[in-house]
């Protein structure tokens, strides 16, 4: 990583790496929420992803819930139609990057090019313009900042997530979401695999009628994050 210009190496190094602070505890909650009151927004990460995404699309769609998907830009060029079809189903796309890489591993310039080409992949297959961008594992760097700002992308991380790239049940993952499921929660869940087990879409899947109930015993409707957090533009 070559030093931010005009700052000496230390201070390069802040700038590079404290973001990262935000990817733990009560920091990350406050990236891009709270949301709005009476409801949580439901994100997906990690996809398109051939089985996953469709069987999360057919949850959705049973429940009438929509979400927000973050998308990575690679996994988009391999499944174009899966990509127009989340959002042909009226559910919203966003960036989560084009490799599913740590950020502060990499440079400014890495990350710059790694958001251009996620954002482009996506406007191109879904003729959308994302508005979101959260990074893999959660992780911010100065340079995903300035990239993210100069392609009108806002941050968002999460207050829950359901830990469902691990080896689980249904009943396991509405147990770590459980915790969060407040007003304004940001809930993350996985409809592809990242770096995660490789069925562990299915989980995910048979995990949100599950979820279903828990959030209408606390009377909280689900959002796209469009409809949860204000716009950015």
């Amino acid at each position: 990583m070559r030093p931010a210009l005009g700052l000496a190496p230390a201070a390069a190094l802040a700038w590079h790496a404290a973001p990262a602070l935000t990817a733990r505890g009560p920091l990350r909650a406050r990236i891009g929420g709270p949301g709005r009151p009476g409801g949580v927004a439901l994100t997906f990460d990690d996809g398109p992803h051939p089985e996953g995404t469709p069987a999360v699309l057919q949850e959705l769609a049973t429940l009438g819930w929509t979400a927000t998907f973050f998308l990575l830009g690679s996994q988009v060029r391999r499944h174009p139609g899966l990509a127009a079809a989340v959002v042909a189903a009226g559910h919203e796309v966003a960036v989560h990057g084009d490799e599913h890489r740590n950020h502060l591993a990499h440079g400014p310039a890495w990350a710059a090019a790694d958001l251009g080409r996620a954002a482009a992949a996506i406007t191109g297959a879904t003729a959308v313009r994302p508005r979101w961008f959260r990074p893999p594992y959660g992780v911010l760097t100065g340079g995903t900042l300035r990239a993210a700002r100069r392609r009108s992308l806002t941050p968002v991380l999460w207050t829950a997530w359901g830990r469902d790239w691990e080896p689980s049940t249904p009943e396991r993952v509405v147990e770590h979401l459980r915790p969060g499921l407040r007003s304004g929660a940001i809930l993350l869940l996985h409809d592809g695999v990242g770096t995660g087990a490789p069925d562990a879409w299915r989980t995910t899947a048979a995990a949100l009628p599950l979820l279903a109930t828990e959030l209408a015993r606390r009377g909280l409707a689900v959002r796209p994050l469009r409809d949860h957090l204000r716009s950015p533009r």
